[in-house]
């Protein structure tokens, strides 16, 4: 299975410039708790992701130190530089350098490294899943089809 296969494209995304509560804003509406953050880009050109933005962040790294949020942008908290992953690489590949950093999730980018989407432990979970119930499917195909054939 490859990244692409099973990423979420389109990524709720924001800029470094923005402020810290639009951020913690957007992500409520949105019901997400990550932001890719991406340079600004010209028009009709595909983003490049140069942070990544968490709930966690904003409350461990801003809250629980009694900064206030309203006066930071999110370029003052985001994690820069984030690690990305190929949409053509394995998800085994993907999975191994997400666990080596400790992530839940990840930015996808295609072989110019513009964003094309994230990955996600929910979506590989997902995907996971799906190809378990196709693995029951066989079993009680075969179950049922060796009941009719020996009764």
């Amino acid at each position: 299975m490859i990244v692409s296969e099973i990423c979420r494209r389109n990524p709720v995304t924001i800029q470094a410039h923005e402020e810290l509560d639009r951020a913690a804003q957007l992500m409520r509406e949105r019901h997400i708790g990550y932001l890719i953050v991406v340079e600004p880009y010209p028009p009709h050109a595909a983003p490049r992701a140069v942070g990544v933005l968490t709930d966690r962040d904003i409350v461990v790294g801003v809250l629980a130190k009694g900064a206030d949020p309203r006066l930071l942008k999110v370029g003052d908290v985001m994690t820069r530089e984030p690690l990305v992953v190929s949409e053509d690489a394995s998800l085994n590949s993907a999975l191994a350098e997400m666990r080596r950093i400790g992530v839940r999730r990840i930015p996808v980018v295609d072989v110019v490294g513009q964003l094309v989407g994230v990955l996600s432990l929910d979506e590989v979970l997902d995907a996971l899943a799906q190809e378990l119930l196709g693995v029951i499917g066989s079993i009680r195909t075969e179950v049922c089809a060796e009941g009719a054939r020996r009764p």
